[in-house]
């Protein structure tokens, strides 16, 4: 049946570009699918674009600020807006970096040893003295990144002592507080999860770069990286990584949707999470339409079972 679906693309992350591609082709995956579509860019007038519209329901097309952190998802919850992906809960949780570490910690789900600090401890509290403590119980080299921040924007891998003051102040720019976290060195997987009663695994994407990690760069353009799907993992190893995923996944409680980013210390057979993200790329680029290939469903097929089962909300 013909449905009013309203694209959100676009809004004033960093990753505005990016979702603006992702909302292209799924607009056009709509109109496919006999849908009439209707684009709307995240802005200040996104309240009166949403209540001025006959929507049936709102495809989330958004990446990083707004789109991912809670906030898009409760205007739609206020105005009674069926929504695609996970609600206002998992993406509150989801976006913090910390808060979804420290839920996987409690939990007793794998994921490097890190510490943080945010700018004000820096300003008034002298943290940065802490920094050989850090590396102390951490080592090197390590990873640093923004807590709040999506397509690899502001990570760094600092192999010396000496580059990690510069690495902080570049992440803080993106965000108030810095994840100091452990380098694993693994295989870099991603793993989608789809399906609502009965959610389901796709092909786990591998992931090999050209660059020392998978950088926004890395991610964007064509012929950056090689990806291998299904991964290129023992079945030992595959069954971890897809009981860890599951696990992260309800824990957040995605219904719908989600990715969970994985680091697999193949040695160890240790599938180390990353973090979860709830509105993973939809680009001709992005891993969750790979995954989804990979299964047997077009990009076409993939977008119709998303607002099907969104639909039912």
């Amino acid at each position: 049946m013909k449905k009013n679906i309203a694209v959100l693309m676009g809004g004033r992350s960093l990753e505005r570009e990016f979702s603006i591609k992702s909302g292209q082709r799924i607009s056009n995956a709509l109109r496919k699918l006999g849908h009439n579509v209707i684009k709307l860019d995240i802005n200040e007038s996104i309240v009166d674009n949403l209540n001025s519209e006959k929507i049936d329901l709102a495809y989330i097309a958004l990446h990083g600020k707004d789109g991912e952190d809670g906030t898009i998802q409760e205007i739609l919850e206020v105005l009674n807006i069926p929504y695609t992906g996970p609600g206002v809960y998992p993406n509150v949780l989801s976006f913090d970096k910390i808060i979804s570490k420290q839920i996987f910690m409690s939990l007793g789900i794998p994921t490097p040893p890190f510490y943080f600090l945010n700018t004000s401890s820096f300003r008034e509290l002298g943290s940065s003295k802490l920094l050989p403590f850090i590396i102390k119980k951490i080592g090197l080299p390590m990873v640093v990144k923004p807590s709040a921040q999506g397509s690899a924007l502001g990570i760094r891998i600092v192999n010396e002592k000496e580059s990690i003051p510069e690495a902080i102040i570049s992440a803080l720019s993106y965000s108030k507080k810095v994840i100091l976290e452990k380098f694993i060195d693994g295989v870099e997987l991603a793993v989608s999860i789809i399906g609502k009663e009965k959610p389901r695994i796709l092909p786990a994407v591998e992931i090999v770069t050209k660059k020392k990690f998978f950088d926004f760069e890395s991610r964007s353009k064509t012929g950056e990286t090689d990806y291998f799907v299904p991964a290129r993992i023992s079945a030992s190893s595959d069954k971890k990584m897809k009981e860890v995923a599951m696990v992260v996944h309800n824990a957040l409680k995605c219904t719908k949707l989600s990715r969970v980013d994985i680091i697999m210390d193949i040695k160890e057979e240790i599938p180390y999470v990353l973090e979860l993200n709830t509105s993973p790329g939809m680009t001709d680029t992005s891993l969750l339409p790979m995954s989804a290939e990979a299964a047997g469903l077009s990009f076409e097929e993939l977008v119709d079972e998303i607002i099907k089962m969104s639909l039912k909300d």
